[in-house]
């Protein structure tokens, strides 16, 4: 296994620059952020796509340092119900899957997107609940017409350009968890797994290793972030929170930089049945957490991860 970052968080300085700072940091592995929510800062693929000069001399500055990537992150809403906007993001995806094959890059992780509730709705709608009956129908109707239609079309097209795609499982979505994501894949193919991000599943709930075991072998990215529950509000208004995220004193939870949410015992757990279940790939630290600046976050990240991450695979089987 490999350690790498999801640049995301240094968008604030060049590509290079941001290059340089992860190599002091002993990192030479990123994921670069190519569109919708996430931005563009330094993977533009309409810039890299269109100008032949402008992709050399990206391809130069990440060969020179000696970075690989790990793969492209595009995570958006292409489901949305206002069709302009889906249409943005759905290109924007399109994009990214055509750069990641010019790039050589085998994964490029997305968001599964949510509908709104019926032809003609304004917003999107998480529905988290079978009752009242009209829920249920709506849920039917979202993954029916909208959700596996669309994800065929997209797998399709990553299959024809060599990419796999990483749904990362996040609630608001409408895949949020192993069986959603199981679901998407059976009805999609195998263009289609999983970007494991366990933070999300944390809050809600889900053992991370159940999770693995479970997922296993549709898992195509990893990312190292952390959640830290506040017992005293959950126990009064449970895990569900639609607080700001600034509000980290009364919020149910936080996403935290590993270790501050969970030790690293759990953390050498969950590495070691990702080794099990068949993922040996690049663990992506995602820097999400608002008590901590961005260079402490990741540099401590970085000390925590090394102690956790499987590097080396055995040279035989010791017991048998």
């Amino acid at each position: 296994m490999k350690l790498g970052v999801l640049t995301r968080v240094l968008r604030h300085v060049s590509l290079a620059e941001a290059l340089d700072y992860l190599a002091e940091l002993g990192v030479d592995t990123v994921e670069l952020a190519a569109g919708n929510y996430v931005g563009n800062d330094h993977c533009n693929p309409d810039v890299l796509l269109d100008d032949q000069r402008a992709f050399d001399e990206f391809r130069r500055t990440l060969d020179e340092r000696g970075f690989a990537i790990s793969a492209l992150s595009c995570h958006g809403n292409p489901v949305h119900p206002d069709p302009a906007f889906a249409a943005s993001h759905h290109q924007a995806h399109l994009k990214t899957i055509r750069l990641a094959q010019k790039l050589g890059v085998g994964v490029v992780n997305c968001l599964s997107g949510c509908p709104g509730d019926r032809d003609g709705a304004k917003c999107p709608n998480w529905i988290s609940s079978p009752w009242p009956p009209e829920f249920s129908e709506a849920l039917t109707w979202q993954w029916e017409a909208k959700l596996i239609p669309f994800w065929r079309g997209v797998a399709s097209f990553a299959a024809d350009h060599g990419v796999r795609i990483g749904i990362e499982m996040q609630p608001g979505m409408s895949v949020y968890n192993p069986a959603t994501l199981l679901r998407l894949r059976d009805a999609c193919g195998p263009a289609i797994g999983a970007n494991f991000d366990p933070s999300h599943f944390f809050w809600q709930g889900i053992d991370p290793i159940a999770a693995i075991r479970v997922l296993a072998p549709a898992i195509y990215n990893a990312h190292a972030k952390d959640t830290k529950v506040n017992q005293a509000v959950v126990t009064v208004d449970g895990l569900f929170d639609t607080k700001s995220y600034t509000d980290v004193l009364n919020r149910a939870w936080l996403f935290r930089t590993v270790g501050y949410g969970h030790g690293v015992e759990v953390w050498k757990d969950i590495i070691s049945t990702l080794r099990m279940a068949g993922y040996d790939g690049v663990i992506s630290i995602e820097h999400e957490d608002n008590l901590m600046s961005s260079d402490e976050g990741l540099r401590k990240a970085i000390a925590f991860m090394k102690e956790a991450l499987l590097t080396t695979r055995p040279e035989q089987v010791w017991v048998v």
